[in-house]
């Protein structure tokens, strides 16, 4: 018995005798051996089944602030792993050697549930993280290791497009303790032409994550000169976030190198993103962060109170730390929303590779 493959869910027949996967919107429809655009989910003779299970493309540990999560106990670390595949098809894909890969010995690495809680436990990670691709498509493993985490008081952290269906939605989030969501992009036309997906499910998905779980939630939008980060687009997207998620979801503008199927696109400027932070506060968004540039001014948190520093941060770095032990600010007392658990101590920058006997 194979213990990667395993049953899902989400699916359903159809009168055609194809069977459509229900986990996220794209709603692939598979005949006997065919796999999802995914990749890593398949029809096996009468079901969809997960063909990744407790597979890797390898592990290591990360400070959260990678993620990037910085109102999540900032200074912790975090053991991250991914796998191959995705259910989106962005043409900018930073990880497009995994999330493209068709080759299953890509994910060389293995590990059961009890043994990620039990190595994070060893390693002093506050938090697990399912990141480089997107944990919806391999959401079985997900949900396993965030019980066997919730055994040792392990978070669990998913980086993800929030591509996913309204019913597989509520166990995913349910599951997982924090989530950063890539909100790509504000137009319907960059979501369809560039990933190869629709906005609007990804809109429904953050306002289920904040009005109806306990997940925290931090938002990144890569910013690509040209396509997603015109002043007017930031406007409405910035907006949206305060009228509809509130002031409090931090949101993370990040630079984006050329890469994949966009290698003729110049790196974003970092006065692109010092301009998207200003255009952010500006609408009232109070924890505005630029990312992969060197910009403490921009990677630090501030209080939107009284306007001390709370958390120096220089790249991963934490410096000072402006925050009293119920973690609010240590100047004026306002609460800076998030998850903190008194002063960190410092990781190294780098990742630290893992490995599983």
């Amino acid at each position: 018995m194979d213990e990667t493959i395993v049953s899902t869910r989400y699916w359903h027949q159809l009168g055609d005798g194809q069977l459509q996967c229900d986990l996220c919107p794209r709603h692939c429809r598979l005949q006997e051996g065919q796999r999802g655009l995914c990749y890593v989910r398949q029809r096996l003779g009468d079901e969809v089944k997960l063909v990744s299970y407790g597979r890797s493309s390898g592990f290591c540990v990360d400070p959260i602030e990678k993620k990037p999560l910085n109102h999540f106990y900032p200074g912790s670390g975090v053991l991250s792993f991914g796998t191959a595949g995705c259910n989106l098809a962005c043409k900018f894909c930073q990880n497009w050697d995994t999330t493209k890969s068709r080759e299953m010995d890509s994910m060389a690495d293995r590990a059961s549930p009890r043994q990620l809680a039990q190595a994070a436990l060893e390693m002093d990670c506050r938090s697990i993280a399912f990141t480089y691709n997107d944990p919806i498509i391999f959401m079985e493993y997900a949900v396993d290791v965030a019980a066997a985490c919730a055994e040792h008081d392990i978070k669990t952290v998913a980086v993800t497009a929030g591509y996913i269906d309204p019913e597989p939605r509520i166990e995913f989030f349910k599951a997982v303790n924090a989530a950063n969501v890539d909100l790509k992009a504000f137009t319907e036309r960059f979501y369809y032409k560039v990933c190869g997906a629709h906005l609007a499910p990804v809109l429904e998905t953050l306002q289920y994550i904040k009005h109806e779980t306990d997940t925290w939630l931090e938002l990144t939008t890569l910013l690509i000169p040209g396509e997603n980060d015109s002043p007017q687009e930031l406007d409405a997207m910035t907006r949206w976030v305060v009228q509809h998620l509130g002031p409090d979801v931090p949101m993370h503008f990040t630079a984006f190198h050329p890469d994949w199927k966009m290698r003729d696109i110049e790196r974003t400027p970092a006065a692109t993103l010092s301009r998207a932070r200003e255009i952010a506060r500006s609408n009232g968004v109070r924890y505005a962060y630029t990312g992969n540039v060197r910009d403490p001014q921009g990677g630090s948190t501030w209080c939107h109170n009284c306007g001390e520093l709370l958390i120096e941060r220089d790249w991963h770095r934490l410096g000072r730390w402006g925050l009293d032990s119920q973690g609010s600010c240590a100047s004026c007392g306002a609460n800076l929303p998030g998850h903190f658990a008194g002063v960190p101590e410092q990781l190294a920058a780098g990742p630290v590779r893992v490995r599983f006997s």
